[in-house]
């Protein structure tokens, strides 16, 4: 567990300075002893008194060699001392020491989850998955490679993260990756993303894999990597854009689902599968099940595999059969009166 604290710098630089302190013990041991001809105790406490700069008197009268070498000790030893304390100080009093706690505390998290998400990458489209996650409760861990980002983003958020390179199988393993039911890679370079769907595909060859893609040639070394879905964030953009003047009222719409245009009542949607659906409304009529009048809500579409694809506004006839997977159109309160009415799914 303790080699996650080596990715945290002020961590390190508290190892660095507790060995500055050791090593230059061990310099004024061997120094007194060779010089002065000191025993070990007598040289361990001559070293100790100079190091803490207390002041006793020296075991034996120094002589020019001794008085010499004290002199560049004591010198050393001020500029050791400062940034030990220092550095100490930092550790303690700014906060880094609940850090090591909380590291610990989400690693102990990070090896009891089953299921989970796993995103690659804090960026801005790793943070915009992180945050949706967290509103839809899914359990999800973060890998990062950036300490600066881990202590500005992962851990004031209180995210869970292992920090290292995604790429590498231990750290993907350190993850969860067998145990996870997902993974969203969201790394600048193609490439990376390339090598974890490659790496994550091999160590769970039943996870779904969404990958980021910057350009399109990369977009089919994804899919045969093992990828699932790729998304392309610019274009997405540029398109968005583009339908702002084309198709100003659908995309205000499509706002108004995803929570991106600042309104105060949002409206939402939900999926809900036949496993999730309680066995008294199963292999019933969506007529019968008359979810408009009991909660608000609006079944809009509904999909099957076999059916390959969606049924949008299915008719009342439609039964909801095995396999089946519900799209519910609705605001907050009507999609939580659905999930209590109809589902096994905690509101």
């Amino acid at each position: 567990m303790l080699k996650e604290f080596f990715y945290n710098k002020n961590f390190r630089r508290l190892i660095y300075a507790i060995l500055l302190l050791f090593l230059s013990l061990l310099v004024g041991c061997a120094g007194y002893c060779f010089i002065e001809g000191y025993s070990l105790l007598e040289a361990f406490y001559m070293s100790m008194l100079t190091m803490s700069t207390v002041g006793f008197n020296e075991v034996r009268q120094l002589s020019q060699a001794g008085q010499l070498f004290t002199s560049l000790y004591i010198l050393a030893n001020i500029i050791i001392f400062a940034y030990a304390v220092s550095v100490i100080a930092t550790f303690i009093f700014e906060g880094e020491l609940q850090k090591i706690f909380k590291t610990i505390i989400s690693d102990k998290k990070v090896r009891e989850l089953e299921n989970h998400i796993i995103v690659c990458g804090l960026g801005r489209n790793g943070l915009k998955a992180c945050e949706e996650l967290r509103r839809s409760d899914q359990p999800f861990v973060i890998i990062e490679n950036d300490e600066d980002i881990v202590d500005r983003v992962a851990v004031p958020e209180n995210f869970p993260c292992v920090p290292g390179d995604a790429t590498s199988d231990e750290v993907l393993k350190s993850a969860g990756i067998e145990k996870a039911k997902c993974i969203i890679t969201t790394l600048s370079k193609d490439a990376d993303n390339v090598f974890i769907s490659l790496t994550a595909r091999e160590l769970n060859p039943s996870i779904y894999i969404i990958s980021r893609s910057s350009e399109e040639s990369s977009e089919k070394k994804l899919l045969r990597a093992g990828a699932d879905r790729v998304v392309m964030p610019d274009a997405l953009g540029g398109l968005h854009m583009a339908q702002l003047v084309t198709k100003p009222y659908v995309i205000e719409f499509l706002d108004l689902l995803s929570g991106v245009g600042g309104y105060t009542e949002k409206l939402m949607l939900e999926e809900v599968g036949y496993h999730n659906v309680l066995h008294s409304y199963r292999d019933k009529s969506i007529s019968e099940l008359d979810v408009r009048k009991n909660t608000g809500a609006t079944i809009i579409a509904i999909t099957d595999r076999s059916r390959n694809g969606f049924q949008f506004n299915p008719s009342g006839s439609t039964r909801i059969t095995e396999g089946v997977v519900l799209i519910i159109l609705g605001k907050k309160g009507e999609i939580d009166g659905f999930r209590k009415h109809y589902t096994n799914i905690s509101v």
